[in-house]
């Protein structure tokens, strides 16, 4: 009986020096027929295992290289890393069986970056070495995973590049300095030129409006004149005709008197012409009104001359009347 508690307790104490529960951060890992595998379950026995960190780790790299003309510089590299669960034979290749593996693979990629660093300055000038132009270099190189370290890049960049002399640095200083100012001449200029371009664009909008307006106008006027032109011809044609009516009422009641000469007595004319008589009593009056048919001697017109005549006379005798009186 005791010797049973004892054997089970030394298979507790056994089991519970052995086996460790795996971290949230950790990556558990084991070799199987030469072949790095994972252990994904939480528990996991430590003497045949390796727990290795799972954290992403960052290594700040300062690269002294070159530029064309042997130009010495300082590169400034920042990259963010993690152990790749893809190529743990790789890691475990290029960081040993130790729990720190990620931090030793770390310096063979802060290696690869020198080389690659210094393959890139040595091909380019120094004014031709921008930051962002290494910083894509560099993550098109290396990719987003370096399988040869088993390592998963999360960011690769370069912060700054400097050269290693004050004076070329304020050379390139004042030379950015210089652009940047011609540049923003440039932009200015560009703005004045564009303001213009806009302000004649919109002038000659105006002015195709003025004119498109003119031109409506002119038709508007113009159908307005011929509307009048219209109304004008209308009137001279309504004037014409009332005209014409008129002459064929004269017309005919001139050949009314024609026809009837004793009409003429009741004619205004007639009333005129005696009350015209009476104005002058020493004239004597010699009125034809029979035109050439009235020479023919009809008794009727014979009447009304006779009847003028007397009336003549009597305004003439009544005048001279009047002027002995008044002597």
């Amino acid at each position: 009986m005791w010797i049973a508690i004892a054997i089970l307790a030394i298979i507790i104490i056994l089991v519970l020096i052995e086996y460790r529960i795996r971290r949230p951060d950790e990556i558990v890992i084991y070799e199987s027929s030469g072949i790095v595998k994972r252990r994904k379950g939480r528990i996991y026995p430590r003497h045949f295992s390796l727990a290795i960190s799972g954290r992403i780790h960052s290594t700040d790299l300062k690269v002294e290289a070159e530029a064309k003309g042997k130009i010495m510089l300082h590169v400034h590299v920042v990259a963010t890393v993690a152990a790749s669960l893809n190529y743990l034979q790789n890691l475990v290749r290029a960081g040993g069986w130790h729990k720190d593996n990620v931090v030793k693979a770390m310096k063979e990629l802060d290696n690869l970056l020198q080389v690659v660093v210094k393959e890139f300055t040595e091909k380019h000038e120094i004014e031709n070495l921008p930051a962002e132009a290494l910083s894509a270099h560099l993550q098109k190189k290396i990719g987003s995973t370096v399988e040869e370290l088993g390592m998963d890049v999360i960011s690769l960049n370069v912060y700054a590049i400097d050269p290693v002399d004050d004076k070329i640095a304020e050379s390139i200083k004042q030379r950015e300095t210089a652009r940047i100012i011609e540049e923003t001449e440039k932009a200015n200029q560009k703005a004045r030129v564009t303001a213009t371009k806009a302000k004649l664009a919109a002038d000659e909008q105006i002015a195709l409006g003025e004119h498109d307006l003119e031109l409506k106008k002119y038709k508007l006027k113009k159908v307005e004149e011929e509307e009048e032109s219209k109304i004008a011809n209308l009137r001279i044609k309504d004037e014409l005709e009332r005209r014409k009516l008129q002459l064929e009422y004269d017309r005919k009641e001139v050949d009314l008197l024609i026809d009837n000469p004793e009409l003429l007595i009741l004619t205004p004319q007639v009333a005129r012409l005696a009350e015209a008589s009476q104005n002058l009593p020493n004239a004597r009056t010699v009125v034809n009104l029979g035109g050439k048919k009235g020479l023919e001697g009809t008794q009727i017109l014979s009447l009304f001359q006779l009847f003028l005549q007397n009336l003549v006379d009597s305004t003439s005798t009544s005048g001279g009347r009047r002027k002995k009186s008044d002597e």
